[in-house]
């Protein structure tokens, strides 16, 4: 019976080995991939406003606030020459807004405003790096909308002022 037993834990054993390496390798973490080039060498900036919808929500200074924000944002950084056509840029600043349904259940939804920033390559259009932050509706009133709208965008032009400044890193 003891020799039943070692057998069936040696078999254990030896199953559960190849297994622990495969997930030590998927845990290790992956080398950091570099930044695509136009991210911390382009000077033009054109900001486009690629609009959006808030569905039920409304925030204070209407459809143009993201875009009026992100331009003085930009603009007060003093790291850009922001230019009027995408044509005379070296990256596109695309701001959008959403309300998307983030959940549903026992036969109701909620919904999240959610602000996005995509950098894009004027000349091919592709999508270089993408920014999202989330924004409570909370409980609905002006007041709460506001505060939750501009707390996320907030967080939003930090992340990508974050993203813009860091250091260039080399792939290995």
């Amino acid at each position: 019976m003891l020799k039943l037993k070692l057998a069936v834990a040696s078999v254990g054993l030896a199953t559960m080995l190849p297994l622990a390496a495969t997930l030590s390798a998927q845990t290790a973490e992956a080398p950091t991939a570099p930044l695509p080039s136009q991210i911390l060498t382009a000077k033009k900036v054109f900001i486009s406003n690629a609009g959006g919808d808030f569905g039920n929500y409304s925030w204070s200074g209407g459809p143009a606030r993201a875009y009026n924000e992100l331009y003085a944002a930009v603009k007060g950084w003093g790291r850009y020459e922001l230019v009027a056509a995408p044509a005379d840029a070296d990256m596109v600043l695309q701001i959008s807004y959403a309300d998307p349904i983030t959940s549903v259940g026992s036969g109701s939804s909620s919904n999240s405003a959610q602000f996005r920033i995509v950098l894009l390559d004027p000349k091919t259009r592709v999508a270089l790096w993408s920014l999202v932050e989330n924004a409570s509706t909370g409980n609905g009133t002006r007041k709460a909308l506001d505060k939750n709208y501009g707390e996320a965008f907030g967080k939003l032009v930090e992340d990508l002022r974050s993203l813009t400044t860091q250091p260039a890193l080399t792939a290995n």
